[in-house]
């Protein structure tokens, strides 16, 4: 599969969106974020509208949609926004359980990177601490493996999610 004019346009519209967005805590472009979820998308077999809908999952679209925790503001209380979207996920479509599996993927990838680089200071970037978040993810591959079985994505997001429970432990 070859990608057209609409993933060129969105690549560009992403990255001028993004320009001056850093991930949070850190000094890297969020758009590195964008590209790594399409790529998973892209290398999970994903068509080339998923594959935008993951540069552009922050920003747009149907299936960018079904993968935000909530487009409530102010928003309610964490626990409450990552019970919901576990929830959700179960009946989501493929679409979107592609483009958030990706997306939890690079986060918990992201996470381990800095355990390993940073320790325990690594966590206080996030609105929730070390316990909440492991149980987070680990909700998260339960929810994709009841909604849509067993896949290499969902595989490695629990390899990865273990790998932080273990190196966090």
């Amino acid at each position: 599969m070859t990608y057209g004019e609409r993933f060129e346009e969105a690549l560009r519209y992403a990255a001028r969106l993004h320009r001056a967005q850093l991930r949070k805590g850190t000094n890297i472009p969020y758009v590195t974020h964008l590209l790594a979820v399409a790529a998973i998308v892209g290398e999970n077999g994903g068509t080339e509208d998923e594959v935008i809908a993951a540069l552009l999952h922050d920003a747009v679209a149907s299936i960018v949609e079904g993968t935000s925790d909530t487009d409530v503001v102010p928003k309610p209380p964490w626990p409450e926004r990552k019970q919901n979207y576990v929830a959700h996920l179960r009946d989501a479509s493929r679409s979107v359980r592609l483009v958030s599996a990706a997306d939890k993927l690079h986060n918990a990838r992201s996470i381990l990177a800095d355990l390993r680089a940073e320790g325990e200071a690594a966590w206080r970037r996030f609105n929730a601490g070390k316990e909440d978040q492991i149980w987070y993810y680990r909700a998260l591959v339960d929810a994709f493996r009841e909604a849509g079985g067993a896949n290499e994505l969902v595989d490695e997001l629990e390899r990865v999610v273990e790998e932080i429970a273990e190196t966090a432990a």
